[in-house]
């Protein structure tokens, strides 16, 4: 019977990417808040001027 390893397969970086719970946890976190301070920047900029 002919036994292969697979141990010279290379893992696939998405692969690696999904592997790792606290980089998933750290993307979980800061990608929201970027997302919602730019949205509240751009909320910001876009306020007319008061008269």
């Amino acid at each position: 019977m002919d036994h292969h390893d697979d141990e010279d397969e290379k893992v696939p970086l998405i692969q690696q990417l999904l592997d790792s719970p606290f980089l998933l946890l750290f993307l979980g976190v800061v990608i929201p808040m970027v997302i919602y301070n730019l949205w509240g920047f751009i909320d910001i900029l876009t306020i007319p001027a008061a008269k």
